[in-house]
């Protein structure tokens, strides 16, 4: 990474914290594998033979429950990762970056966590809407940071 492009604390802050959560939505797909393998539950008939026959080519609860909060990872994180990037290049407050990327990355921990631990309402819905707030403060931002260079 050019020299320039790490001197950006809120881009370095960005890239941190946008590991991170890469890194726990490979976490959450190892674990739906480890779930398929301690339930037998398999989606390919190839798998399922190789494991025992053609009964384990089935879905289960729990497999369901890994891929949903996988699926709610990606509808989350991906756009979190273009409205990240985009508005650390803006260069906007370190500390009010760090915050941003700081509360998504706490909101999606614990929307996972509250996922794979079926823990009770409302945790999973109060942590997703607690990530989504920096991320449509990041738009904002970027969508007024636009305007104003239009104008």
């Amino acid at each position: 990474m050019p020299a320039n492009m790490m001197e950006n604390e809120a881009f370095t802050a960005f890239i941190f914290y946008g590991t991170l959560l890469v890194l726990k939505m490979y976490a959450v797909a190892i674990i739906t594998g480890q779930v398929r393998l301690r339930k037998k539950a398999f989606a390919n008939p190839e798998d399922a033979l190789r494991r025992g026959g053609l009964q384990y080519h089935r879905e289960d609860p729990d497999v369901e429950r890994c891929l949903r909060a996988h699926r709610n990872d990606m509808e989350n994180i991906y756009p979190f990762l273009f409205l990240g990037a985009v508005y650390s290049l803006l260069e906007p407050n370190p500390a009010v970056a760090r915050i941003h990327f700081l509360v998504f990355f706490c909101g999606r921990i614990t929307h996972t966590a509250a996922y794979l631990l079926k823990l009770r309402a409302p945790t999973r819905s109060v942590s997703y809407s607690i990530a989504q707030l920096p991320c449509f403060s990041m738009a904002a931002q970027i969508l007024f940071g636009v305007i104003r260079h239009w104008c």
